[in-house]
């Protein structure tokens, strides 16, 4: 047998080896199948299982947000249906007030909040003034009385709208805290599992950046809530101011009727 010949059947001896160890060596390597579909098995990535896979630190970030978001739509709802009340009884008692003629014949029952307290409070300032011939001086003394008064229902409408200034402000930094707290606890993960797999990594940045969304959740409608809020406060505010404005005219003519009265005498 020539040499060409001798080398042509060892490399056919060689490949029928290896063709007939193929099926152990794919059994060799199974034991080792499990591992790499463990590691692409995908976990329970809805808002609901986000959460309850989440850190305690997150879980706490996540439901002081939800309670947030709540106190936003109870203060928005509150205080819709007070100020449309204030406002409607606003703009009748000043309709009602245009109507009057004296303050001192005025019956307060008659009349609707807020003119009857600024009438009242006029009222009160006339009889304690009694015999006292200072006509500027009591004016002075009923516009007055007529600020604080005003002052005290802006304060009172004004009432719940600071909390939600409050929520805009902080929420979206309370939810980044639980993001950057989650994601440290992901690179906390990797460098203890010694691997990069993807599977591994993104549910916990996941559950992380469910905190930045409920975070915006929160603030975005506070902030526009507030401003609806102060435009509406800004309009009753104006309301309370004409109120007053008005029942300073009304005992501007009742003191310039008296002097008249006494110069006829």
């Amino acid at each position: 047998m020539s040499p060409h010949q001798k080398h042509f059947e060892a490399c056919r001896a060689v490949l029928a080896i290896a063709y007939a160890c193929t099926p152990y060596i794919a059994c060799a390597q199974e034991p080792n199948a499990p591992v790499e579909a463990i590691a692409v098995l995908p976990r329970d990535l809805s808002p609901w299982g986000m959460f309850m896979s989440a850190d305690v630190v997150v879980k706490a970030v996540m439901i002081g947000l939800i309670i947030a978001s709540i106190v936003t739509w109870t203060v928005w709802l509150a205080k819709t249906i007070e100020l449309m009340k204030a406002r409607r009884q606003a703009r009748a008692a000043l309709a009602a007030l245009n109507a009057i003629q004296t303050l001192r014949n005025a019956k307060l029952s008659n009349l609707k909040e807020p003119a009857a307290s600024f009438c009242g409070e006029a009222i009160a300032e006339f009889r304690l003034s009694e015999g006292i011939a200072d006509k500027d001086g009591l004016k002075e003394r009923i516009d007055s009385r007529l600020e604080r008064l005003e002052a005290a229902l802006s304060r009172r409408i004004n009432r719940g709208t600071g909390v939600l200034a409050t929520i805009g402000a902080t929420a979206p930094f309370v939810g980044l805290f639980g993001t950057v707290w989650g994601i440290m606890n992901s690179f906390i993960g990797i460098s203890k599992s010694h691997t990069t797999n993807l599977a591994v990594v993104a549910p916990g940045i996941a559950e992380a950046l469910l905190a930045t969304a409920l975070g915006l959740a929160a603030a975005i409608p506070a902030v526009v809530v507030y401003n609806f809020f102060a435009r509406q406060i800004t309009g009753y505010r104006a309301m309370l101011s004409d109120t007053s404005a008005e029942v300073l005219r009304i005992v501007s003519r009742d003191l310039d009727r008296a002097m008249s009265a006494r110069g006829a005498e």
